[in-house]
């Protein structure tokens, strides 16, 4: 089974990552966490990587509605979403939010999870849009 929703683009990671923000945040997601994997294994295990960073992404009426059909939900929250360098590209991967579904067998979930997925995946398109723009 497939988890996430992949787009690979031509831009530099550093442009991938701001443009990345802002196509989440016209889907309505804002960002609450932001982690430098590079730098966090750099720093922690001297261990080199290529640039590799973890945004995760919140849509507060979608994560309030899959809180009240379950609590326990929160573990899958927020919309992890990674930017990363794959050879002379970067890749942008946003985890599939149909796994809630898969993963709590809870039908209710069913509607958060797909209006989260089309919001990704209109977020990643118009990543891909822009990249054959440039």
């Amino acid at each position: 089974m497939r988890y996430d929703r992949t787009v690979h683009l031509d831009t530099d990671f550093a442009t991938t990552v701001a443009r990345t923000r802002d196509a989440l945040a016209e889907q309505g997601f804002g960002i609450l966490t932001e982690i430098d994997v590079t730098a966090t294994l750099k720093a922690k295990l001297d261990q080199g990587m290529e640039d590799y960073v973890i945004l995760g992404a919140c849509n507060p009426p979608l994560a309030h509605r899959a809180l009240e059909a379950d609590r326990s939900i929160g573990l899958l929250l927020p919309c992890n979403v990674v930017v990363r360098r794959d050879g002379d590209r970067t890749a942008v991967q946003a985890i599939d939010p149909n796994t809630m579904v898969t993963l709590s067998e809870l039908e209710a979930l069913r509607p958060v999870a797909e209006e989260a997925a089309r919001r990704l995946d209109a977020a990643l398109a118009s990543l891909s849009a822009a990249d054959t723009g440039s």
